[in-house]
């Protein structure tokens, strides 16, 4: 006569035993999940900023409504250069949206605008502006800029509030919360460096 027993269901099944190592591992994928969103976290909060690009003053380069992030430590380090894309507050107010424009001259250069032609230090760089620039602004007349100071424009120079406008005029260093780093999709432009 057979045996039954061996032939019948089984409700209980050995139990399993979890090894040393594979604890070992699952606290490390769990420490490398905390350390990437911590990275992730100081890159974006206290290295970097993020904001959106408000008007067309900075196109084709920078579009309406598109994201950048803004790196504000460089500043700490080193000052803004010739064609640096800067993100400041005009005149140091919180109150208003943040500005992106690129760094033209600054301390101790000379700009005049004479004839739709950007003279930088008595030099015509028409190449910086190949559009005519149509409103000089306050720099009809030959500008020295001041210690700590830049002045700067907007790349599509004919649609954009600058330091040629009195209400902007030149930026003091302390409104200048960083360089605009990477640009986020928008318009045709992807994802990448803002040079």
């Amino acid at each position: 006569m057979r045996n039954n027993r061996s032939q019948g269901l089984h409700f209980y099944e050995k139990k399993k035993t979890v090894s040393h190592e594979q604890i070992a591992q699952v606290l490390s994928w769990i420490a490398i999940s905390v350390g990437a969103v911590l990275f992730a976290w100081v890159v974006v909060y206290a290295w970097g900023a993020k904001t959106v690009v408000i008007g067309d003053s900075m196109s084709p380069k920078l579009v309406n409504g598109q994201e950048i992030l803004i790196d504000r430590i460089r500043y700490n380090m080193f000052q803004p250069k010739p064609g640096d894309i800067i993100v400041f507050k005009p005149n140091g107010n919180e109150n208003v949206h943040t500005y992106v424009k690129r760094v033209v001259a600054v301390p101790g250069d000379t700009v005049q605008i004479s004839n739709g032609v950007l003279y930088l230090n008595g030099e015509a760089k028409p190449d910086m502006f190949p559009d005519s620039i149509a409103d000089p602004g306050v720099a009809a007349t030959e500008i020295t800029i001041g210690e700590d100071e830049y002045f700067v424009m907007g790349d599509n120079c004919n649609f954009s509030e600058d330091s040629r406008t009195p209400n902007i005029g030149n930026v003091r260093f302390d409104t200048i919360i960083g360089r605009a780093w990477y640009h986020m999709a928008g318009g045709n432009m992807g994802i990448g460096r803002v040079k």
